[in-house]
């Protein structure tokens, strides 16, 4: 028992001996990697252009499922899948062999009430003769003109049923209603199907569709829909066609919220015209919203921008703290565009200025003011998230604060400092344009 208790003591003391020596090392490491890391971005000018995306899938504009208007049976069935059909041609003809025997049968019907009618006729203006020479009475007379009337009644019903048959018979065949392509034929030639006005609206034949014209039934989160317009022109990406940019156009966007996945949407109708015949129904694909963009403007790091609750007039400040000789100014800035990684600096900055891109260390050490809507804290001034047309909520980038306006920026909560570690920032400008990698741009996050 007692070599046990003297174990213990000795791994204790061995453990406090070498957590000092393992503290101290850290803290050497965690100095020495602050140093290497940039803390500053220049102000510069580039391009900034932000888009907002959304996933469907692709389907035909025109899609019917065609089904006999009688019964019958597949007599001929001309066309398979993947037929491409042009339009009035014949994609299926049921057996007509009866209705041509009633419509025989009528024909001969029709003969019979003609000659009926001319008999009846030739009667009735006898009698109209005679009845002028008091020959005949008036009952006989009476009883001619109704057989008359009754010989062309049923001409005319002959006739009417004649029009009936040869009405079934034009719906044995049944031709494209378009140019089209045949998606499923689950029928074959010589089984018996029902007319569309039967059991469950009857047999499907055929399935088809015009596949140069395609849509896409896209669902748009609901804080991207205002910017959204219709006849706005998108860009669409297939994922099963690497490298194919299609261009579309916003066609309707539903007026109604729906849930999808969880997410509170509207969904879109994109229409997509002279289609690639690579692109099929069933795809998936993106599509890129355009929402704002601006050329050649003053620009600097999300991270490099500032907002903080003014608590006299309760409004939003964005401001950033600018490079001197003695150290770091605070300078007030107004925000344009801002996509993931850049904001416009519309005022408060020249071009080729320095600016922290974390908070200064002297206003570390200072009591924070605190955020809109947020509780007094420590440490809560926070990196504008974006501006007007900025990305929409994701975990990289949160989605504007209530009353956000034109030019104005959204915070998310943070920390003291709106940065991520600078060893991940790295900025580079080539020929007027910049690009951010790492969490250079992600201040927003």
């Amino acid at each position: 028992m007692k070599k046990w208790i003297i174990w213990i003591l000795v791994l204790g003391a061995l453990g406090y001996m070498g957590y000092g020596p393992w503290k101290a090392w850290r803290a050497r490491a965690r100095e020495a990697d602050e140093s290497k890391r940039p803390s500053t971005a220049s102000v510069i000018q580039t391009n900034i252009s932000f888009a907002v995306n959304a996933a469907g899938e692709i389907s035909p504009a025109e899609q019917v499922s065609v089904r006999p208007e009688i019964n019958g049976k597949i007599e001929v069935l001309p066309v398979d899948i993947g037929d491409q059909v042009e339009k009035g041609s014949l994609l299926f003809k049921l057996d007509d062999k009866e209705l041509q025997q009633q419509r025989a049968s009528n024909l001969t019907a029709i003969e019979r009430a003609r000659l009926e009618l001319a008999k009846a006729e030739r009667d009735y203006k006898r009698a109209d003769e005679m009845l002028a020479d008091h020959l005949i009475s008036q009952e006989l007379h009476d009883n001619t003109q109704t057989t008359f009337e009754l010989a062309k009644n049923s001409l005319d019903r002959a006739q009417k049923e004649l029009a009936i048959i040869e009405e079934r018979l034009t719906k044995t065949e049944v031709r494209a209603p378009f140019d089209c392509t045949v998606l499923t034929r689950p029928i074959s030639a010589g089984q018996a199907v029902s007319g569309s006005g039967g059991f469950n609206s009857g047999t499907e034949v055929l399935s088809i569709a015009d596949l140069d014209s395609m849509v896409i039934n896209a669902h748009v989160n609901q804080a991207d829909v205002p910017r959204l317009g219709v006849n706005q022109t998108v860009e669409v990406s297939v994922e099963a066609v690497p490298g194919l940019l299609v261009t579309g156009v916003v066609e309707r966007i539903a007026p109604q919220a729906t849930i999808r996945n969880n997410i509170k949407g509207f969904a879109a109708r994109i229409l997509l015209k002279n289609v690639d015949r690579r692109v099929r129904p069933g795809m998936t694909a993106n599509v890129k919203i355009p929402v704002a963009s601006v050329e050649n403007v003053l620009a600097v790091p999300l991270a490099a921008v500032f907002t903080e609750l003014n608590p006299e007039t309760g409004q939003m400040e964005r401001f950033a703290y600018v490079q001197n000789p003695t150290g770091f100014e605070r300078r007030p800035v107004r925000i344009g565009v801002s996509d993931f990684f850049y904001a416009e600096i519309q005022d408060g900055l020249a071009p080729g200025e320095t600016v922290s891109i974390e908070l200064p260390k002297d206003q570390r050490d200072k009591p924070s003011k605190n955020l809109a809507g947020a509780p007094p804290g420590p440490g809560r001034v926070v990196a504008a998230a974006r501006a007007t047309g900025a990305p929409p909520a994701t975990a990289s980038a949160p989605r504007p604060a209530e009353g956000a306006g034109a030019g104005g920026v959204a915070v998310p909560a943070a920390g003291a400092s709106n940065a991520p570690p600078a060893s991940k920032i790295e900025t580079t400008a080539t020929s007027g344009t910049a690009a951010t990698s790492g969490a250079a741009g992600g201040a927003g996050r």
